[in-house]
């Protein structure tokens, strides 16, 4: 129980000794006394008396003037309430040693106050942060020297986890940001449809819902209804390398098309020795089981990587077959590749001749100064429509906007040195 509540206990009326609670009452009385005291005052009221810690009535009441009132008219009503909730209040002296109705003039107790709203906000601030502020001479000795906070901004951990590399989290903090990832789009371009609908001023005449419409104004067609191909999305095809080197990423890639809004109607297959298919595995479950099954479904997890033969398998049993015609394919690997980069070249070429796109996310794009001289990327290279990072949650808009591109445009070869 606060300082405040036990000094103030004679004249309280029955509240229970929680501050918060004492807080809002006292908001209540006075938002039936008329003065727009809603939840938030009653929290910068609360701060304000655990900084402060008034042992007298009238420090606390320059706590609810600083917070509670904006004007002098509401003042006048604060101090009729207050005197009502916690007892008289002491107006002999006014902060400056002379007599004064406190409600008369605003500006001096408010003033007086100022330090107690910004010590106030200062606590908030902290306290959202998850941080535990020491209240101003609790523990420190007169002639002991200010404590200085070595991090004036701390933010919350979801934040800072999102700057960091998806190598370097945990299995924990890649569930944390599954949040995050629900507010990101994976949106892929519009492509047009066999099938029509109805649409004003269509190139063609919808000859059965206009002769409908014309049954209301006795057979007579006064309006043309028409028909014009529905656009649909393109289908999403991700192919995600799970060897050793890559398994970090894959769990976030994996984890990214589950939560992210237009991801869950993607195609995901997995490689590292072999192709497998991980769509029904990624379906109805939560992240954290999604993955597990992911896991359990590929034998491969963690293995070598043979990226010639894993497209050259989707080519075969797939993507000739339909899956890849006119969809955007997202390969994830780094290029490593432990089979012949001349067999990476010819599947690459066969699977952007059926594609629309083909974007390539490799982690190690986050440095300036990489070139693609690894046999399977510089393979692959050429045929690649985007090639982005993605190795980080902040680094996910460059993937975005490479994925929602409606044209084909071809990479392009970073120089050597």
């Amino acid at each position: 129980m606060l300082t405040a509540v036990r000094v103030l206990r004679p004249v309280l009326i029955p509240m229970a000794d929680d501050l918060a609670e004492v807080s809002a009452r006292f908001g209540a009385a006075l938002r039936q006394a008329g003065l727009p005291v809603g939840p938030g005052r009653c929290e910068r009221f609360a701060a304000a008396v655990t900084v402060a810690r008034p042992q007298t009535t009238r420090a606390l009441y320059l706590c609810a003037l600083a917070t509670l009132v904006t004007g002098r008219d509401q003042a006048r009503v604060l101090q009729a309430v207050f005197a009502q909730v916690f007892g008289a209040l002491d107006v002999s002296l006014d902060p400056r040693g002379q007599q004064g109705d406190p409600a008369a003039d605003v500006t001096r107790p408010a003033r007086a106050a100022q330090d107690l709203l910004s010590k106030a906000a200062t606590a908030a601030r902290t306290h959202a942060s998850g941080v535990q502020a020491q209240p101003p001479g609790g523990d420190q000795e007169p002639g002991e020297p200010e404590q200085e906070i070595e991090h004036r901004y701390l933010g919350s951990a979801v934040e800072r986890l999102a700057a960091q590399d998806f190598a370097e989290l945990s299995d924990a903090e890649l569930q944390s940001l599954a949040g995050l990832m629900r507010a990101v789009t994976l949106a892929v371009p519009l492509r047009r449809s066999r099938r029509e609908r109805r649409r004003p001023g269509g190139p063609r005449t919808d000859m059965r819902s206009t002769l409908r419409q014309a049954r209301r104004s006795g057979g007579h067609a006064f309006a043309l209804i028409g028909r014009r191909p529905a656009r649909r999305p393109r289908r999403m095809v991700v192919l995600c390398d799970i060897s050793g080197s890559m398994e970090p990423y894959a769990r976030a890639m994996i984890q990214l098309l589950y939560c992210a809004a237009g991801g869950a109607r993607a195609e995901v297959f997995s490689f590292a020795t072999r192709l497998t298919r991980l769509t029904p595995a990624l379906s109805r479950s939560l992240p954290g089981p999604a993955i597990v099954r992911a896991g359990k479904a590929a034998p491969d997890w963690r293995g070598g990587t043979k990226i010639g033969a894993a497209l050259r398998e989707f080519n075969d049993s797939y993507g000739r077959r339909g899956m890849a015609r006119g969809a955007v394919v997202l390969i994830v690997s780094d290029g490593w590749d432990t089979g012949d980069p001349e067999l990476v070249r010819r599947e690459m070429e066969r699977l952007s001749l059926v594609a629309f796109r083909i974007v390539w996310v490799n982690p190690r794009t986050k440095s300036s100064h990489y070139r693609p001289l690894a046999g399977g990327m510089a393979a692959a290279w050429p045929h690649c429509d985007a090639v982005v990072s993605a190795h980080t949650l902040h680094a996910l808009d460059e993937l975005t906007d490479a994925l929602a591109d409606p044209a084909r445009r071809r990479a392009r070869v970073r120089p050597g040195p």
